[in-house]
């Protein structure tokens, strides 16, 4: 069984011209004098540079007038959903990122609230997933990989920056099974967020890293880690060095959504203009620098399109769990 679950939202994404008629949004003028990111993990992660990322954009192109960011570790991002809902009235301006995991940890009840509590702005992009080891290691490829694993057994750790059953857990469980192997038995430590799944690898406290395809590319670039294998159906532009899964013989691809949600309660208007400032977002050439940079693909899903594109995920990912023994 394959991740394949957003395969062909990418497909389809990729054939939609976007059309704007807004005339706030003509000319690159100003839609909105300012954005607050609230992002439900630590710094070094997707969620940060998601959020990051699009406040660059938005704000260097003019669209958005500033942008503050606000970091909210905890309980696999209850903490920053719980904060958005209990404090609504306060946070008008305010966008919290979030991906795949609202899903799967609202599945397996990591937090009690669900993407339903809240208000949907848009899904933004897709980020493939990769698994990496430190550039010092031995390992040269997913064969090595798995030829140390099945030497080690729960000797051989994999990291990721989400908790056990969460994204990057899926992801190297998914792997797994591709090749063979049982895909609930292998060694996973998780982290919170994606800056200390790096400490640990680091550190040799794991042999292995499950992580976003943009923040590998990061890491590659510092001179910090390997990409064995990414979980795209063809190599990446931003960084075509890093092989497939695919071409070295295992069958799974995936892609993990970002995207914005508002608090509870946000008038019409006030969502209006974040949609329409994301929505332009994508024809300037400050969004293409950011997206290109980390290897991103465009997805662009909002209002009644994106609450059918969660309801949809979370009915594969659900099963998917099941298969896999995490529900």
């Amino acid at each position: 069984m394959t991740m394949n679950m957003t395969r062909r939202v990418v497909a389809a994404a990729a054939a939609v011209t976007l059309a704007f008629t807004n005339p706030a949004t003509a000319g690159g003028h100003q839609v909105m004098d300012e954005i607050n990111f609230l992002i439900p993990g630590g710094a070094g992660g997707g969620w940060d540079g998601t959020a990051r990322g699009t406040g660059e954009a938005l704000t260097a192109s003019g669209l958005v007038g500033t942008a503050s960011y606000e970091n909210m570790s905890g309980g696999g991002g209850g903490v920053a959903i719980a904060h958005l809902i209990e404090n609504a009235e306060s946070l008008q301006n305010t966008m919290m990122v979030n991906s795949t995991p609202i899903i799967i940890r609202s599945l397996t009840g990591v937090f009690p609230q669900s993407y339903r509590d809240l208000t949907l702005v848009a899904g933004t992009i897709g980020d493939y997933a990769a698994i990496v080891v430190s550039t010092d290691s031995g390992i040269q490829s997913m064969d090595d990989l798995l030829a140390a694993y099945r030497e080690d057994g729960m000797g051989f750790a994999i990291g990721g920056g989400s908790v056990p059953g969460g994204l990057d857990h899926l992801v190297a469980a998914s792997v797994m099974q591709a090749a063979g192997e049982d895909p609930t038995a292998f060694n996973y430590i998780p982290y919170d967020a994606g800056g200390a799944a790096m400490a640990g690898l680091l550190s040799g406290e794991i042999q292995a890293l499950s992580t976003g395809f943009s923040e590998a590319i990061a890491l590659a670039d510092q001179g910090e880690v390997r990409i064995l294998g990414v979980t795209s159906p063809e190599r990446v532009p931003a960084y075509d060095s890093a092989p497939t899964m695919i071409e070295q013989g295992l069958d799974t691809t995936f892609v993990n959504w970002r995207g914005f949600f508002a608090a509870p309660g946000v008038s019409d208007e006030q969502v209006g203009k974040m949609q329409a400032a994301i929505a332009a977002m994508y024809d300037t050439p400050e969004w293409e620098e950011v997206r290109a940079r980390n290897g991103w693909v465009n997805i662009y899903n909002n209002g009644d399109d994106f609450r059918t594109f969660l309801d949809n995920q979370e009915q594969e990912i659900g099963d998917l769990m099941r298969t896999l023994g995490f529900l």
